[in-house]
């Protein structure tokens, strides 16, 4: 959300889509865009028809664990994707490395915004975290 606020993506009015129903990032993002007045739609790996339900999206939010599952032809042009998939993958050379639930490089050519993994939602998480750690201290001791 606050990613959102950043840019003046204001969720008000638009469709959203979750992809992904996790107890630690599907739900509560849904119920943050619920609470900025977005029409939320949750969406999983299982959900008939994904691609169709995903292009209705204004603000597309992955988080299923699956790498590559977002293609640009499930993306509406001009939507703001927030990728929260992390996924390790392997490389040919024999290492690793992470990838989200987006396949980025087609995706950005049509989305308006869209986060990169690594350094997108991962960053962001640490620097709430650590926000949210120093507003709670100096709400116990003022």
């Amino acid at each position: 959300m606050r990613l959102l606020a950043e840019y003046q993506i204001d969720p008000a009015g638009k469709t959203a889509v979750v992809l992904g129903r996790s107890i630690l990032v599907g739900k509560p993002v849904a119920l943050m865009l619920l609470e900025a007045n977005a029409t939320v739609i949750i969406a999983h790996s299982r959900t008939p028809n994904l691609a169709a339900v995903t292009r209705s999206a204004d603000i597309l939010v992955p988080a299923v664990g699956r790498p590559g599952l977002v293609t640009a032809a499930m993306v509406k042009p001009g939507a703001v994707v927030v990728d929260v998939g992390i996924n390790r993958v392997d490389t040919p050379e024999g290492g690793s490395r992470l990838v989200g639930d987006v396949d980025f490089e087609s995706v950005a050519a049509i989305a308006s915004h869209i986060t990169p993994v690594p350094g997108g939602v991962g960053p962001m998480t640490v620097a709430m975290l650590l926000h949210n750690t120093v507003w709670s201290y100096g709400q116990r001791h003022p």
